[in-house]
């Protein structure tokens, strides 16, 4: 199995145009930025799947020789795109891919439904290429090309805000709105997990993490006042469905055996920055920040 880290920023990306924040005049001033958050995955090393479309995917496309066209043509080994929720930066990267001959999207039913209504990247997708719409479902595995397995867990019911007034039966009590993957090589050689969007440490995060050989989780916030300690923000991280580093470490110690990375770092957080404070911290529990462009093969 392959893993090209395409981006690790949360939404906004390192630096945020309209931010001053330390972090981001550290990035402007050292030119040590990231992009948002998407990864790459490949059973075989010839067909791949994003997971997640970031706003920045064109770059981090070009970015990535494994996801280039062959010489002569307009054909990419990309073959589709898991979505692990419906926010606007994990989505708005789908219309980047407009011009591809044939699309696969991965999504929950409500993102699903999101994505045709509220924000209809469903119909505008279909007036330029033929895209596949599939309906992923917790606890159910589906078969990818290149013998690759990908399972998604329900993490939260957390709505993108474009989508708060979407009607639906049950929406309201639906879990599924974030999604984590924990993905197979098929014969079990290789498992990853990846979940950017992490609001508790769940029985289904445990499970999903058991066993694996690198969790790729989410780094959002380093602590859960971050916001309001370095922007003046009122906002705690579980209040906006991600689960602090600091209060995710004790979980990491607790089951030692994978890589861990943190990725999806949102601009305040000091993890972010090239030699960041709190690196031992991380270490000691097996645990670093993921870097854009960074490639896993196992």
């Amino acid at each position: 199995m392959k893993i090209r880290v395409l981006g690790t920023a949360a939404g906004g990306g390192l630096p945020q145009w309209n931010c001053g924040c330390a972090e981001c005049g550290c990035a402007r001033r050292t030119g040590a930025a990231r992009s948002q958050d998407c990864l790459a995955v490949s059973g075989d090393g010839r067909a791949w799947y994003l997971v997640n479309a970031s706003p920045d995917l064109r770059s981090q496309l070009l970015a990535a020789p494994e996801l280039a066209p062959a010489p002569g043509t307009r054909d990419t080994p990309l073959r589709g795109v898991l979505l692990t929720s419906g926010e606007l930066d994990h989505t708005l990267g789908l219309l980047t891919l407009r011009e591809a001959a044939r699309l696969a999207v991965y999504a929950t039913a409500p993102v699903r439904r999101a994505l045709h209504r509220a924000f209809p990247v469903g119909p505008l997708l279909s007036c330029y290429t033929e895209a596949d719409w599939l309906t992923v479902t917790p606890g159910e595995p589906v078969e990818l090309a290149g013998g690759l397995r990908a399972e998604a867990f329900a993490l939260g019911g957390k709505r993108p805000r474009y989508a708060a007034d979407l009607p639906g039966e049950g929406e309201g009590d639906r879990t599924d709105w974030v999604t984590g993957y924990r993905f197979t090589e098929e014969g079990g050689a290789a498992r990853v997990v990846y979940a950017p969007g992490l609001a508790d440490w769940t029985p289904a995060v445990e499970r999903a993490v058991a066993g694996a050989d690198v969790v790729l989780l989410d780094g959002t916030f380093s602590t859960a006042d971050e916001l309001a300690e370095r922007t003046g923000g009122a906002r705690r991280s579980p209040g906006m469905g991600h689960l602090a580093v600091r209060d995710s470490l004790p979980h990491l110690a607790r089951r030692p055996g994978p890589r861990y990375l943190y990725t999806h770092l949102n601009n305040t957080n000091p993890l972010a920055r090239p030699d960041p404070p709190g690196a031992a911290e991380l270490a000691a529990a097996g645990a670093a920040v993921a870097e854009d462009g960074l490639l896993i093969e196992l």
